[in-house]
């Protein structure tokens, strides 16, 4: 091999090191955001609907020491069908998928409720080494883990709920629960 050619395989090998350690670093960005947090998150539960792939997040934010903060600890936005994350718009949060109010209970407990589901009181506590969403399911105390609301719009466009759906574990047993609200 020449000593022009050796230096061309230097420079493609190392274009292609630069790239592929690239394409590590951008796929590690996503962590970032999270690891840089001063803040811990929790995963509570999702909302999914019939009407596309976009969820609806809850989340616990943490203090040091795994602690609630003092103000609004839970935190909502959506998850795309893209997996990109976005805020809730001022619509949404009010009337929709919004934490209408958080009532602290207790250090490790807060009562939280969503805008459109006010007759829902969710309990988010410390269990174990983690917060929860308690929720009652079939009159039975569950760990709640999504709501499914099946919907269909209107002539105008605006979306009538048709059911709800609360999927959970029971706090007792662990067991599967699910229990179908009808909507009037």
């Amino acid at each position: 091999m020449s000593h022009r050619g050796s230096e061309i395989w230097k420079n493609d090998s190392m274009r292609s090191l630069v790239i592929v350690l690239l394409a590590v670093i951008l796929s590690l960005y996503p962590l970032w955001d999270f690891a840089v947090s001063q803040e811990e998150v929790n995963h509570l539960f999702f909302i999914e609907r019939s009407k596309n792939k976009n969820l609806v997040q809850y989340d616990i934010r943490l203090a040091e020491k795994s602690a609630l903060p003092d103000l609004r600890p839970v935190n909502v936005y959506w998850i795309l069908e893209n997996g990109r994350h976005e805020e809730l718009n001022s619509i949404e949060r009010k009337y929709a998928y919004g934490v209408v109010r958080q009532e602290r209970l207790g250090q490790n407990k807060v009562k939280v409720i969503v805008a459109g589901l006010k007759g829902l009181e969710i309990v988010v506590q410390r269990m174990n080494d983690s917060f929860k969403a308690i929720v009652s399911i079939n009159g039975r105390e569950s760990i709640l883990e999504k709501i499914y609301i099946k919907s269909e719009e209107n002539l105008i466009g605006l979306p009538k709920i048709l059911y709800i759906d609360l999927f959970g574990r029971t706090k007792e047993t662990g067991l599967p629960i699910k229990e179908r609200v009808a909507l009037k």
